[in-house]
Parts: structure tokens; C-alpha cells; sequence
């Protein structure tokens, strides 16, 4: 299989736009999907310089309830008449950051009729599903970092139940795919076990020159697993990392296509 990276942080031409999120276009030998859609129409416009078609698409996954990363998804359903749009039933929340501003998504997403929500496993199609892991044990304390959701007059911490995870296996190889890991990377490692992972891993709010930084990094490198990541993972916690992984570790970035 491989994938496209249409929006992400960075972007390796300046024909293409770089915004603060991250949308991905798989090609698997049993269909195309839409991995989350950035935070605007920009991914549409860079899959069009890039010569792909979102009309394609026969499936659109939203990672978590964020709009960095779903607030394209109403381009995307203006632009493909036909794919179902797989999210979370936890999604639609009143998610905040740390100042109590509003990042969640657009609620009238939700009035869509090709909005599927889903529970805690769902399959896309055969050896490709969506599975949250809400009732698997954590067994890395998950750090909110600020982030909340307003439940009436109160902020309460982000448990991030909205966030779930796309496992697609080929072959003996499992890949997975994970928008920001907010559940904690070590701990979505420890339930699937992936031979490749793509997705932030959410370490931006760590002290790059700290000790937890490192020793997540030689936690990860204990798995024998490929990580492609980017987004909210940040620049220079992943220049801290790369020392530590070597080529286990590889950056995404807006217009990169990767064969797995």
C-alpha cells in the first residue's frame, strides 16, 4: 500500500499549503480512503495539485474530535458524493484547550447522512478496521496536557474516547494509523503491536531536552515497528528522537507518497 500526505505542518514544495494538522490518502489493494482532512479545504486543494482525485475515495476516516483535523471534512464531502465519513460517536463533544477556547468540530457535520458513528471496533472493509481500545487499560498514565471537554459549567480533563485508531493488514504485516496518539503512543504500541505506524505522536508540549522525552524515546525504540510521523509530534522533539530510533524513525511531510 501507500499513502499520501495532503496536509501535515510542513510541506516539501511551496506550490503545496502546510497548515497545523494532518490529512492522509491511502491506497490499499481493497480500496482508497480519506485519513482526517486537516483544519480547512487546503488538503483538497494540494490533492488536486498533486493528481489525486478525492472522488475515489471510497471511505473517509476522522481520527478524533479536533478540528485540525476534521475540519476539512465538509470539502471533502462537497467534493465526494459517495464515500460514508467514519466518526467516533464520542466525537461531537465540547473539546477545549488549555484556555478553554473551542476546538472540536463543527457539530452540523453530524447532520450528514453519510456520517457513520461508530462504537469500539467497526470494519471498513476485510483486514481494514476502526478500533477505539476505550476499554483496553492504559498502562502509560495518558497526560491531557491541558486539553479539556466542557461537560455543563465544567472543564473536565480529555479522556479522549473520541479518538480511535485504522488497522490495515496485509499480509502478516499490520499498519496502523493514528492521528495524535492522544491516548499515549506507548500504550497504542502496546495494544496493536503495528510492523508500521503513521501518525503524530504528540510529544510537541514535551521539554525536548528532557528526561521523559528520552525515555519515550527508548521506550519506542523497544518496538519493532516503522514510525512515519509529523504533526503534533513537533520539529525539535523529533530531532531528540531521531538519535535514539535512527531510520526506525522517518518525518512526514505535505506532498510526500510513501509505499509501505
Amino acid at each position: 500500500m501507500k499513502f499520501t500526505t495532503l496536509i501535515e505542518n510542513t510541506a516539501i514544495s511551496p506550490d503545496l499549503t502546510a497548515e497545523h494538522g494532518l490529512s492522509l490518502f491511502l491506497e490499499t489493494d481493497r480500496c482508497k480512503l480519506l485519513f482526517d482532512a486537516g483544519q480547512s479545504g487546503a488538503f483538497a486543494d494540494n490533492a488536486a495539485k498533486l493528481g489525486i482525485d478525492l472522488k475515489t475515495a471510497d471511505h473517509a476516516i476522522l481520527s478524533h474530535g479536533h478540528y485540525d483535523h476534521g475540519g476539512g471534512m465538509t470539502r471533502f464531502l462537497e467534493r465526494n458524493r459517495r464515500a460514508k465519513l467514519y466518526v467516533s460517536r464520542h466525537a461531537f463533544g465540547d473539546y477545549c484547550n488549555g484556555t478553554q477556547k473551542y476546538i472540536g468540530l463543527d457539530h452540523r457535520l453530524r447532520d450528514s447522512a453519510r456520517v457513520v458513528l461508530t462504537g469500539d471496533s467497526h470494519t471498513i472493509a476485510p483486514g481494514i478496521t476502526l478500533q477505539s481500545c476505550n476499554d483496553l487499560v492504559r498502562p502509560v498514565p495518558t497526560d491531557p496536557f491541558g486539553l479539556t471537554e466542557r461537560v455543563g459549567q465544567f472543564f473536565l480533563p480529555d479522556d479522549f474516547r473520541h479518538e480511535q485508531y485504522l488497522l490495515v493488514n496485509e499480509g502478516d504485516r499490520r499498519i496502523l494509523f493514528s492521528g495524535c496518539s492522544h491516548k499515549g503512543i506507548l500504550n497504542i504500541l502496546s495494544w496493536f503491536r503495528p510492523d508500521v505506524l503513521v501518525g503524530g505522536f504528540h510529544f510537541k508540549d514535551l521539554d525536548p531536552e528532557g528526561e521523559q522525552l528520552r525515555r519515550c524515546g527508548e521506550a519506542l525504540a523497544t518496538f519493532d515497528t516503522i514510525f512515519y510521523t509529523g504533526h503534533c509530534t513537533g520539529q525539535s522533539q523529533f530531532d531528540r528522537l531521531k538519535p535514539i530510533l535512527g531510520d526506525k524513525l522517518r518525518a512526514i511531510s505535505t506532498g510526500m507518497t510513501i509505499e509501505i
